[in-house]
C-alpha cells in the first residue's frame, strides 16, 4: 500500500511526498526478503523520475533496481526509465537480455522489447524506424501487461505514447494525437502510470504544433489543474508552464 501511494503521489506530481513513501516501501519489502517487490518499487520510482525530466534520478534508481534484481519486469522498467534519461545503449542491452532469455513471452515479445528498441530509434532520430518497430505492439496494447500487478500499478499504452512522440518527430501530428488521446480514453488500462497525465500535456504540444490552439490551450489546462498541487521544481513542469504562457 505504500508503494501504491507512491505511484499515486507521482502521478500528480507531488514527487518529494512520492519518494517518502517510495524509500519506505523498498526498505519494508528488503526487510520481509521481497528482493523482486523491492527492486520492482524501486524501478517504478526510476519510470516516474524519469518520465518527469529527472533523468539523472530516473537512471540511478534504475542501476539501483538492478542490482537488486533483473526479473523480466524490472529489466523492462529499468530500461524505459534509462531510456528516457538519455542512457540508450543501456536500454538496448537489457532489451537483448530480455529478448534472449524470454523469446516467446508475450509481454516481451509484444510490448516490451519493441518499446524499448523504438525509444532507441527516437534517440537516432529515427521517428520512422520507431514507428515501425511498435506495429508488433498495436493488437496486445489494450492489454492490461505485467507492471501493473502485482507490485507495479504501472499500467499499459507505452507503446502508444512512444507512437505518439515517434509521430510528433515526424511532424505526423493528427496521427500522434490519436495515440495521446487513446491514452486518455483507456484511464482503466493506464492505471496510475505518469503518462495518464502527461498525455494531456504531449496532446497541448500537438494541438498547438498544427495549428489549433484552442484544443491546445484546453489540454494545458487539463494537465496543469491535475498537477495543481504539483511541486514546482519538477523539469516537465516548468517547461509546461512555459509553453502556456505563450499561448495566444
Amino acid at each position: 500500500m505504500t508503494h501504491v501511494e507512491a505511484v499515486v503521489l507521482a502521478r500528480s506530481g507531488r514527487l518529494q511526498a512520492a519518494r517518502r513513501s517510495s524509500k519506505r516501501a523498498v526498505e519494508v519489502a528488503l526487510e520481509e526478503h521481497g528482493r523482486e517487490a523491492a527492486a520492482s518499487y524501486a524501478a517504478a520510482r526510476a519510470v516516474w523520475e524519469a518520465f518527469c525530466g529527472n533523468a539523472a534520478e530516473g537512471k540511478t534508481r534504475a542501476l539501483a533496481a538492478l542490482e537488486i534484481s533483473h526479473g523480466r519486469d524490472v529489466e523492462y522498467a529499468a530500461g524505459l526509465a534509462l531510456a528516457r534519461s538519455g542512457d540508450y545503449s543501456r536500454s538496448e542491452a537489457l532489451a537483448g537480455d530480455l529478448a534472449n532469455r524470454f523469446p516467446e513471452d508475450t509481454f516481451v515479445k509484444f510490448t516490451y522489447v519493441p518499446v524499448l528498441r523504438a525509444l532507441a530509434e527516437l534517440g537516432r532520430s529515427r521517428p520512422a524506424e520507431s514507428v515501425e518497430r511498435l506495429e508488433i505492439a498495436r493488437p496486445y496494447e489494450l492489454a492490461v501487461n505485467g507492471l501493473d500487478f502485482p507490485y507495479f500499478t504501472l499500467g499499459g499504452l507505452h507503446s502508444a505514447y512512444v507512437r505518439g512522440e515517434a509521430f510528433v518527430a515526424a511532424k505526423r501530428y493528427p496521427e500522434a494525437a490519436v495515440e495521446f488521446q487513446k491514452i486518455i480514453d483507456h484511464r482503466g488500462i493506464v492505471g496510475a502510470d505518469p503518462i495518464g497525465a502527461l498525455a494531456h500535456l504531449q496532446l497541448g504540444r500537438v494541438f498547438f504544433l498544427s495549428g489549433d490552439k484552442a484544443k491546445s490551450k484546453a489540454s494545458y489546462d487539463a494537465f496543469l489543474a491535475f498537477w495543481k498541487d504539483a511541486d514546482s521544481d519538477i523539469p516537465i513542469l516548468k517547461s509546461a508552464r512555459a509553453e502556456y504562457s505563450r499561448l495566444p
